[in-house]
């Protein structure tokens, strides 16, 4: 099957699956635990129905939305992911690409395997940093100097990830960050060659933005810490827009609207963290509705097409973004398997609301 043959999410993941290691798959494919946590977000996501309107004039279709005030190009955008090069040699790098194109956001990763401010200039400023707190939060305050420094006028904090989640797949593969080889991790590379050697004339992937001195991460560090006052001082330091990603509990969601944070990310981490948690998407109209009308509320996890896309506008989320489903894209053809990916998440959006008799993204709640 090549990269030709790439006309939805699904397609690319079955290539991806073969080309790479079966370490690197699962880290990117995994989820926490037993991975019921993925079912129920994808189960819920199914049980969504779209009901088709017939006799509109739906001849002429905008896919084009507003965010924080500034044009997209598409109601989604890149979620933050760790360790993408992992993926294809470069995969940072085509991402940003496509935010540019596209005039998305890109967020960028605490652990990216390319500096933010090499990723910030190639995605032409449509970058947002994701932050993760952790250890005494002095290097955390750090990161986000720097990252105004970069230019960033959006920060994410990533606030789901007290402790990093245990995922099964990980722990079998005895997946370290970075690379612990050993026989059984060397056998893997040796069985997957065409990743391997281009990896290996690439350099291994590793946490780009600690090369500078006096930057340090240590992915096992307990990020247990952050507090509601961790919020507060991170509202006083920075300038730009704030949102916090990862927010499943309506208590949390109205006290982070009074805290003065700019968007609420609903979110289970693509059920990477907690497997018991509920699916991320049966909550978007209980936050829509205690939030109120005009709140700022992004959504991500267990999206695999552009109907998903439209299950959580008409749901409540005013923007959407896909992860994994990219990077599937860059493993499986590299920069033009991400762009049929992205081509392919496009045409089923534009389809769904043709059907759905939606014209206008910005009217689609009261359709």
């Amino acid at each position: 099957m090549r990269g030709s043959a790439i006309h939805s999410v699904e397609d690319a993941r079955q290539i991806a699956k073969r080309r790479l290691p079966w370490m690197v798959f699962d880290y990117i494919d995994g989820a926490a635990g037993r991975e019921t946590g993925a079912a129920r977000d994808r189960a819920a996501l199914d049980q969504i129905t779209l009901r088709p309107l017939i006799l509109r004039d739906v001849s002429q279709r905008s896919l084009a939305t507003t965010l924080f005030g500034a044009p997209a190009q598409r109601p989604f955008g890149i979620a933050p992911m760790a360790m993408c090069n992992l993926a294809a040699p470069g995969a940072d790098l085509m991402l940003a690409r496509l935010a540019a194109r596209y005039e998305i956001p890109h967020g960028i990763s605490t652990i990216a395997t390319t500096p933010m401010e090499e990723l910030i200039e190639a995605a032409e400023g449509h970058a947002w940093f994701q932050l993760y707190f952790s250890g005494d939060g002095s290097g955390t305050f750090k990161l986000v100097e720097r990252a105004k420094d970069a230019g960033f006028e959006t920060l994410v904090l990533t606030a789901d990830v007290p402790e990093l989640g245990r995922r099964s797949r990980e722990l079998r593969h005895g997946f370290k960050i970075p690379f612990r080889l050993g026989p059984r991790q060397m056998i893997d590379f040796a069985l997957h060659p065409r990743w391997s050697l281009t990896t290996l004339r690439a350099g291994r992937p590793d946490m780009a933005n600690f090369h500078k001195p006096g930057f340090r991460f240590d992915r096992r560090e307990s990020r247990g810490r952050a507090t509601w006052d961790t919020l507060a001082r991170l509202r006083d330091v920075w300038p730009g827009k704030l949102v916090v990603k990862g927010v499943l509990d309506l208590s949390d969601a109205t006290r982070l609207q009074a805290a003065g944070v700019d968007a609420i990310q609903v979110s289970t981490h693509g059920a990477r963290q907690l497997e018991a948690a509920p699916a991320a998407i049966s909550t978007l109209a209980e936050f829509r509705a205690a939030l109120g009308p005009d709140f700022p509320l992004f959504y991500d996890s267990g999206l695999r097409g552009g109907e998903d896309v439209l299950k959580a506008l008409v749901t409540g989320a005013d923007f959407t973004f896909f992860g994994r489903a990219l990077l599937y894209g860059i493993a499986a053809a590299g920069e033009d398997g991400l762009q049929q990916v992205w081509d392919a998440l496009t045409a089923e959006l534009s389809t769904a609301m043709a059907l759905t008799g939606v014209t206008d993204l910005s009217k689609v709640r009261s359709q």
